[in-house]
């Protein structure tokens, strides 16, 4: 597995285990935040970016 694999795979089991969200953007909260926690517990900094597709082109 790749390093963000990984990531997601401790952020399902730690921070959105055994959670019910009423909607998408609950559960997209829930795994901003878990992200966020996970980053303080490991001690590393996270940075939201917004993807923008056609600036890839």
């Amino acid at each position: 597995m790749n390093p963000i694999e990984l990531e997601w795979q401790h952020l399902k089991k730690s921070e959105l285990s055994g959670r019910i969200f009423d909607d998408e953007l609950d559960l997209a909260y829930a795994v901003i935040d878990g992200i966020q926690a996970r980053g303080e517990k490991g001690n590393y900094s996270t940075e939201r970016v917004k993807f923008n597709p056609s600036s890839t082109t």
